[in-house]
């Protein structure tokens, strides 16, 4: 086994939830990455996964924080983008990131 990892994805995205404001990194590609903020109310949970299928994302990660990530798994469920969840404890004992968009960039990246 070599040191590398392989990518699998190459379109990925991940989001940060919160109560009010849901932050994305979409990954297209080696260097190229896309953040945006979005709403928590269901038509903003519409726009963010229309966004996430023009951009061809083909998976998403996301904090499980709470339980606010259950209506935006079930709108990405519904219109057919794979998600996981992943946990908020082991996110948050990586030292350095101070921002939504850091954090968001950062689970992209593990993803």
């Amino acid at each position: 086994m070599t040191g590398n990892m392989e990518t699998i994805y190459e379109r990925s995205c991940g989001i940060d939830v919160h109560k009010k404001v849901i932050v994305c990194c979409l990954i297209t590609g080696q260097h190229r990455t896309q953040t945006r903020s979005f709403g928590t109310l269901t038509k903003d949970l519409r726009e963010m996964t229309i966004w996430l299928k023009t951009e061809g994302c083909q998976i998403v990660a996301m904090e499980s924080t709470g339980s606010y990530w259950k209506p935006l798994y079930n709108i990405l469920e519904m219109e057919g983008i794979e998600a996981m969840i992943v946990n908020a404890q082991h996110m948050k004992t990586i030292p350095g990131r101070k921002t939504d968009m850091n954090d968001a960039r950062w689970i992209a990246k593990l993803l």
